[in-house]
């Protein structure tokens, strides 16, 4: 799994697998998008206004990341 974050467009990414190939997207809402490899499986996932809609939800929540390795490249 990748997860990347854009700053400059607000931008999050999160690419679950590695796919060779074509993937179809589906919007769910303004600010979110599916992709799907072949076969149907979900492959990556993109929240636009990532700011808003991901780390800051206006409510007080957070985003809690545990039990990831840092990878270096």
């Amino acid at each position: 799994m990748r997860i990347q974050y854009d700053p400059e467009v607000d931008a999050l990414y999160i690419r679950l697998v590695e796919v060779p190939g074509q993937v179809t997207t589906q919007r769910l809402t303004e600010d979110v998008a599916v992709d799907y490899g072949a076969g149907g499986a979900v492959v990556g996932i993109e929240v636009l206004d990532a700011s808003s809609n991901v780390f800051c939800t206006g409510d007080g929540r957070k985003v809690w990341v545990e039990n990831l390795t840092a990878v270096s490249q």
